[in-house]
């Protein structure tokens, strides 16, 4: 069966709901106080409290799941409850607390309880957001509304490193005082989530359940869904955690006031590509892009791979911006075209957990080789789990319709 490139409603950023920038606002903030720390992390880690490159990947994969198991909640808690926001409000203000543990920690414990904190709050926004994104756009325009609030995310996560380097040039690379100003950005996005975020309500939503998994919302949720799981789960596989691009560039001789350009690099060419890709998905099918975006994953790995310098670093990262604003908004598009309205947030719980889990184990996996046979060998495992994943993605995705209209 061929892609569906059937008549569509009329989408385009002009469609986008007004809840759907706010949301946008919301995350491009939060991740300007989330990015201004994490672009100085992994070095502050490594060279600051003496972590390994292992136990760098060891924490970052356990925020990670942490944040995954806590999405299955969430997305069925907000299924349950018909309202959103709240739990939104709740995630967010979450991470915003954990702020200031950053400046303050003197042992790699605080910083992993700090991010075990952090994503928390993070699973418990991430399933309800995406959800409500998918309640108030219309069916033709969800490409679109998920690409604009993942580019606003995406410019956050370049203005955050961007503020960290005129701050460490302000502050003579004292990288305990930037961590203390990221917790300013963080209270706005709070503020902007109580002052602008419609608590619409979710759609067709059930009564409450004995349990967030029930075996019949599992049948309900139905074959296509998952294989958007699947798909995502491969993805997340080949793309383990982004400190590990800092790291490569610190070794690469990135000065450390410098350090944060490497996620600037990558996250100009994400927010760029991202609201595009999603917008074209809508009238081209989600498979394409999807399958070039790991493409272009696989050549990201072999430039890390195979270059050392500062050059060979810049391409290299700016290669895995591009695979993310090909992917990453698509990939929630393609739950949202697959999942039932009335299980839409359990449906994003359970494929934020694939993913998650995903992540903790390439994050973990990525650390480890890199302690036992350093960078390079790191970056061509990565490649080869992201052929591994387009052979899946292109296997997966055969002779299946890749745009639908969600199912009731």
């Amino acid at each position: 069966m061929r892609e569906a490139h059937g008549h569509r409603p009329a989408g385009g950023l002009r469609s986008v709901p007004r809840t759907v920038w706010a949301l946008g606002l919301v995350s491009l903030f939060m991740d300007i106080s989330s990015e201004m720390i994490h672009s100085l992390l992994p070095v502050f880690l490594v060279t600051t409290l003496g972590a390994s490159p292992a136990l760098l990947g060891l924490i970052e994969g356990v925020a990670e799941a942490t944040a995954s198991i806590t999405k299955v909640f969430s997305g069925w808690i907000s299924d349950r409850l018909r309202r959103r926001k709240l739990l939104v409000l709740l995630g967010y203000g979450l991470a915003a607390i954990t702020k200031p543990v950053f400046p303050l920690a003197v042992t790699p414990l605080e910083v992993l309880g700090a991010r075990f904190a952090d994503r928390i709050g993070k699973g418990l926004r991430d399933a309800p957001r995406d959800a409500l994104v998918a309640d108030v756009t219309p069916d033709g325009a969800r490409g679109a509304a998920y690409g604009l609030r993942q580019a606003l995310d995406t410019v956050g996560a370049v203005a955050g490193p961007l503020a960290a380097v005129a701050l460490m040039a302000a502050l003579n690379d004292n990288m305990r005082a930037v961590f203390g100003f990221a917790i300013i950005p963080a209270v706005v996005a709070v503020l902007l989530i109580v002052w602008g975020v419609d608590d619409r309500a979710a759609p067709h939503a059930s009564p409450a359940a004995r349990a967030p998994i029930a075996w019949s919302e599992l049948q309900a949720i139905g074959a296509p869904f998952w294989v958007a799981v699947a798909v995502g789960a491969l993805f997340t596989m080949a793309r383990f955690s982004e400190a590990f691009l800092v790291l490569r560039g610190a070794n690469a001789g990135i000065p450390l006031m410098f350090v944060p350009f490497v996620l600037i690099t990558m996250n100009l060419v994400y927010a760029a590509v991202a609201a595009p890709a999603g917008a074209l998905s809508d009238r081209w099918g989600r498979k394409a892009p999807l399958a070039l975006g790991m493409a272009v994953l696989i050549a990201a790995d072999i430039v890390l791979a195979l270059r050392a310098d500062i050059p060979g670093v810049i391409l290299g990262v700016a290669l895995w911006g591009l695979h993310l604003g090909l992917t990453q908004g698509l990939l929630a598009a393609l739950v949202a075209d697959t999942a039932p309205a009335r299980l839409r947030g359990t449906a994003f719980g359970l494929f934020n957990l694939a993913t998650g889990l995903a992540l903790l184990l390439a994050s973990a996996l990525a650390g480890a080789i890199w302690s036992a046979r350093g960078a390079s060998l790191t970056f061509v495992a990565g490649g080869g789990f992201a052929v591994i994943a387009l052979i899946g993605l292109l296997a997966l995705m055969k002779d299946r319709p890749v745009v639908a209209g969600p199912p009731a």
